[in-house]
């Protein structure tokens, strides 16, 4: 059997995928790594050492070592895919009838619009102002006192979400400072939040016209909050889109760059694959 492994590198966490690449791939094992504090290509090393332990493997079994996002980082690797085509191809196994993936990171936002076969024909992304991403939401739970895990159902507890300034990072966390002084109930002032950041993406997949269904991937595709305004406010802008968060959401990118070493890895041997 051949094996691949893809390390997709953000700046919270690293993700690695083992798969065992045919023409039908199968995702071994995923393995989520927060970094913390810690040195990242240490982190990266010893996760690859530990994996391929579990697996009984070696480093040399393996067909293929594809590195993703902050690829520079891993020492040991054959080649490297940029963001959007490996969240792509990640969201794609699953979803084979995805027409657009949103990435949903810690630092940007990426929308990507797909043809057959998971090839990205167009693609957008935020600025990088912080309001719109996984980071900025994670700094305001803890003004407001509450874990990442529960930031999205008590979004859907909201009946009057707050209103916040969209402009930055700053101002926003400053309104956010000031609501909970007020007294302001924490679902209203999330709900508020994930508006802001929903307005980023859907304003994205209005710009690029893009055609559903919508798969998200990345951390925050598991806030159902945020999943649920970005299809508040899409039907609110009549774009009908049916947006989903992705089986892979959280492993996507690691999954996806696994997926297209062996693809590359065959395609060098002038062998065609899936």
């Amino acid at each position: 059997m051949d094996y691949t492994l893809g390390i997709d590198v953000g700046s919270s966490y690293i993700k690695m995928a083992l798969v065992e690449y045919s023409d039908t791939p199968v995702v071994v094992d995923l393995v989520v790594e927060k970094i913390r504090k810690r040195n990242p290509t240490q982190l990266i090393n010893m996760a690859v050492d530990n994996l391929l332990k579990k697996h009984d493997m070696l480093y040399d079994d393996l067909l293929y070592v594809a590195s993703t996002g902050e690829g520079e980082l891993v020492e040991r690797k054959r080649g490297h895919f940029y963001s959007i085509t490996s969240h792509s191809r990640g969201a794609y196994h699953f979803h084979p009838d995805a027409r657009t993936v949103v990435d949903m990171g810690a630092l940007f936002c990426k929308v990507m619009s797909l043809e057959a076969g998971a090839r990205v024909k167009n693609y957008a992304m935020t600025g990088q102002c912080a309001s719109g991403s996984g980071q900025f939401l994670e700094n305001i739970t803890r003004y407001l006192g509450i874990t990442i895990d529960e930031v999205g159902p008590l979004s859907l507890e909201s009946k009057e979400p707050a209103k916040l300034s969209g402009i930055c990072a700053v101002l926003a966390e400053t309104d956010v400072i000031n609501m909970v002084a007020q007294g302001m109930k924490t679902p209203d002032i999330v709900k508020g939040i994930h508006e802001s950041i929903a307005r980023r993406v859907v304003s994205l997949l209005s710009r690029l016209k893009v055609e559903s269904p919508v798969y998200v991937t990345g951390g925050m595709a598991q806030d159902v909050g945020l999943v649920a305004m970005m299809n508040e406010l899409s039907d609110e802008r009549n774009l009908n889109l049916k947006i989903a968060a992705s089986t892979s959401a959280v492993g996507a990118g690691a999954i996806g760059a696994a997926i297209w070493g062996g693809f590359r890895h065959y395609k060098l041997l002038g062998v065609a694959t899936a």
